[in-house]
């Protein structure tokens, strides 16, 4: 099994968890989140005045998926997530040992 975590701009969310849930995705954990990378901020100006933004809203989307579907999941998470410009976001992925279902005691895949 493969966790997935994501790192998106806020206003692609909802076309990301449609495509992935015409993927067959049955769950995620979506968490607003505020951080910069290359781009470190963006400034605003407010009334006249100009403010240096350093950390940026992103949403962070977490999904833990069977092997067999992970390239799937980051093609879909990649292209619905895309919008050609800086700031578009991460997909990390890591090796997940184990998951239980905490209400039935339930282990592996099944569990997804």
């Amino acid at each position: 099994m493969k966790r997935v975590e994501a790192i998106i701009k806020p206003f692609k969310l909802d076309e990301v968890k449609d495509a992935l849930i015409e993927l067959g995705i049955q769950g995620m954990t979506v968490t607003e989140v505020k951080g910069f990378g290359r781009q470190k901020g963006h400034k605003e100006t407010y009334r006249g005045t100009e403010y240096q933004i350093d950390f940026v809203p992103k949403v962070k989307m977490e999904l833990v998926v069977s092997d067999a579907l992970e390239p799937k999941v980051i093609e879909t998470l990649a292209r619905a997530a895309r919008t050609g410009s800086i700031g578009d976001g991460k997909i990390f992925v890591s090796d997940v040992n184990s998951v239980v279902r905490i209400r039935t005691g339930e282990t592996g895949e099944g569990v997804l």
